[in-house]
């Protein structure tokens, strides 16, 4: 069986029986986690152990683990700062900071892996223009080359440690205000003016990206994670060959693409490979009784390799 493009979630420590179901069905591939589905290293071990023995290949197990107040596991793991602490250490020295991010990267990949966890979507590379609040101190910085620098620092640690990374948010959330999980931001600002925010995805080699759920009128009418224009533009002029997984599909800034099976074609027409869609377990009931995409071995090929070399 290979990946099919969904990823879902489940509501606790244990799988119901219900949940191991569905995590058979062809079009779920992967499986994201929240802070609701972590008590100790033992018990998430144990759930991902589960997870992963239910089909071949395994299911890829994801979560939100950047660091600051965006991070699920919590006791018994190494705090992580927030990334602006690194951008703020970055302007007093630079090599510190860059040394730094990566020994961040790394223990923040190895106490995940040691649990079964095989991805954490990070790093962000969001510029902070001091705008948006849902984007704030998960920043680097403003420069881009310091969110280069730093970023690819941490890149190196999570490679060290054996995980893969996720650059968000693609092309860049922190021009806006507005947080998508909550409304539909707008960035009004044209290609040239997105240059700086551009820079990181041009520069740093990623093995995913996760678009913005930000319209940027001036190159496209859809939100980037709907958009052929970007999606094209990231495949063909950055040059990036891996995976690209939508923003999650139950979040406001998804609503303009209408329900949930339009919300999942539209990302799926515009070249995403994984639509993580969390927190609303009917929608994804809904997503597996009525759609039914030609499923592309391409792509899921592209989220086969993301998942870590078992040792």
């Amino acid at each position: 069986m290979s990946h099919g493009p969904l990823m879902v979630d489940v509501a606790g420590t244990v799988m119901t029986a219900a949940e191991r179901e569905r995590l058979l069905h062809p079009l779920v591939g992967g499986v994201i986690l929240f802070a609701r589905n972590y008590a100790n290293p033992e018990q998430l071990t144990a759930l991902c152990a589960e997870i992963h023995a239910l089909r071949t290949p395994r299911l890829l197990i994801a979560i939100d683990h950047e660091g600051g107040r965006v991070q699920r596991c919590r006791d018994a793991f190494t705090p992580i700062p927030a990334m602006r602490k690194l951008g703020d250490w970055w302007d007093r020295d630079a090599a510190a900071a860059i040394a730094g991010a990566r020994a961040i990267g790394f223990t923040l990949a190895a106490e995940l892996l040691a649990c079964g966890v095989d991805l954490s979507f990070t790093p962000v590379l969001d510029l902070d223009y001091g705008a948006s609040g849902v984007i704030g101190d998960r920043a680097f910085h403003r420069n881009p080359e310091a969110v280069i620098a730093l970023a690819g620092a941490l890149i190196d640690g999570l490679h060290a440690a054996g995980m893969a990374c996720c650059g968000k948010h693609f092309p860049g959330h922190g021009h806006v205000a507005a947080d998508s999980h909550l409304a539909m931001p707008v960035d009004p600002r044209s290609l040239a003016e997105m240059a700086d925010d551009l820079l990181p995805y041009r520069r740093l080699k990623l093995a995913a990206v996760m678009p913005a759920h930000v319209i940027y009128p001036r190159v496209d009418h859809r939100p980037a994670g709907f958009s052929p224009v970007w999606i094209e533009k990231l495949r063909h002029e950055f040059g990036h060959a891996g995976v690209i997984f939508s923003d999650d599909l139950s979040m406001e800034g998804a609503s303009v693409a209408g329900g949930i099976v339009a919300r999942a074609e539209a990302a799926w027409a515009a070249g995403c490979d994984m639509l993580p869609v969390c927190n609303v377990p009917d929608a994804v009931g809904e997503l597996l009784i009525e759609w039914q995409p030609v499923l592309d071995p391409a792509r899921s090929a592209r989220i086969a390799r993301l998942l870590p070399v078992m040792h």
